[in-house]
């Protein structure tokens, strides 16, 4: 499996990155252990998680049961010094946790040290702001998105104090890295600006959503990205199952998929999305690939790329998706790629 240069730092990642939002709601703790077995035996080393999770639904009850459960996989496998682990902060207005505040330099440690007790460690190697506190157009929040509102003095007063929180975490040794999640250019920029000024830890992740149906990240993102050296982490490469082709031309949807728990996706599902994957599904056929490996497998040669973080409700579907590491695209395919894109830009 290809390696990548985390960031700034000495560390380097698997292409693929698995994710764990589903251990404790769609997965048992028996599938999740299964799934993680598979994945450090095909060479993954990056595992994401995050307080917040599981989702579908999100819950009191189960809330940091996926972190739970990665961390009873360490505890009885003894991998913990062969896995990266990456989990992040829920941002303001998650009510549910610390009823809603604020991300700031007193709760962080409160939230550190409560995942490190879930997954059974004594340090997080990347600890992530899962959304600003000022909000995101991610999550379909773009068509309507309105900055006007945000107080920029106040952003930038806390990501100041974010980040001298942060830094006293990993000068004890607590957080290795430290990334960001829901973030735009101006953000991020921002977050490396006030590092490189005071001295504190630098952003060496952005965790956005990236696939071949959502290219928000291709302009400021990726000019940023690249020439500060800030990987992408792309949280659903697969556009929660779009582009696996298993809800197509009226398929039936499958028992506890994440179309039959939450109808559009959020906000994915449009009269556009469906010609859009005929069209990659095309490609695909015509260079005698799926669509699923075709998706996974574009990812690696996006010029910002980390890795893209493939997450499955049962152990065979994870079976499936590693064998996208074996899949080479050629020029033709990524051209024909490119221009599909250009016919179907902005699909939901």
């Amino acid at each position: 499996m290809k390696m990548s240069r985390l960031g700034n730092t000495d560390q380097f990642v698997s292409e693929l990155c698995l994710g764990t939002m589903t251990y404790g709601t769609q997965t048992s703790q028996e599938d999740a252990f299964c799934q993680m077995d598979l994945a450090f035996e095909a060479g993954i080393n990056i595992f994401d998680t995050a307080e917040l999770y599981p989702v579908n639904p999100i819950s009191q009850k189960t809330q940091g049961d996926s972190e739970r459960i990665v961390g009873r996989w360490l505890k009885q496998r003894g991998k913990r010094d062969n896995v990266y682990i990456a989990t992040k902060i829920a941002g303001e207005g998650m009510k549910l946790i610390r009823n809603g505040e604020p991300i700031t330099s007193k709760n962080l440690p409160m939230a550190v040290e409560a995942s490190l007790r879930l997954l059974q460690t004594d340090y997080i190697d990347l600890y992530q702001i899962h959304w600003p506190n000022r909000g995101s157009y991610m999550f379909r929040q773009n068509w309507n998105f309105d900055p006007s509102r945000q107080n920029p003095q106040q952003t930038l007063d806390n990501m100041l104090d974010v980040l001298e929180g942060m830094n006293e975490l990993v000068k004890v040794g607590k957080v290795r890295h430290f990334g960001l999640s829901n973030e735009s250019a101006w953000g991020t920029a921002q977050w490396l600006h006030i590092a490189s000024q005071h001295g504190l830890p630098k952003v060496e992740t952005l965790q956005n959503e990236y696939s071949l149906l959502c290219r928000l990240y291709d302009t400021d993102l990726s000019e940023l990205s690249f020439n500060e050296n800030v990987g992408l982490l792309a949280y659903s490469p697969l556009a929660t199952g779009l582009l696996t082709d298993k809800y197509q031309n009226g398929c039936v949807t499958p028992l506890n998929s994440r179309m039959a728990l939450n109808p559009t996706l959020g906000g994915r599902v449009t009269p556009r999305v469906w010609p859009a994957i005929e069209t990659y599904k095309a490609i695909a056929e015509k260079y005698h690939m799926s669509l699923t490996h075709m998706s996974l497998a574009w990812c690696r040669y996006r010029p910002f790329m980390a890795s893209a973080i493939i997450g499955a409700t049962h152990s065979d579907q994870l079976k499936y998706l590693l064998k996208a590491v074996d899949v080479a695209l050629p020029e033709e395919c990524l051209l024909a790629i490119n221009n599909a894109h250009r016919e179907h830009p902005m699909p939901f």
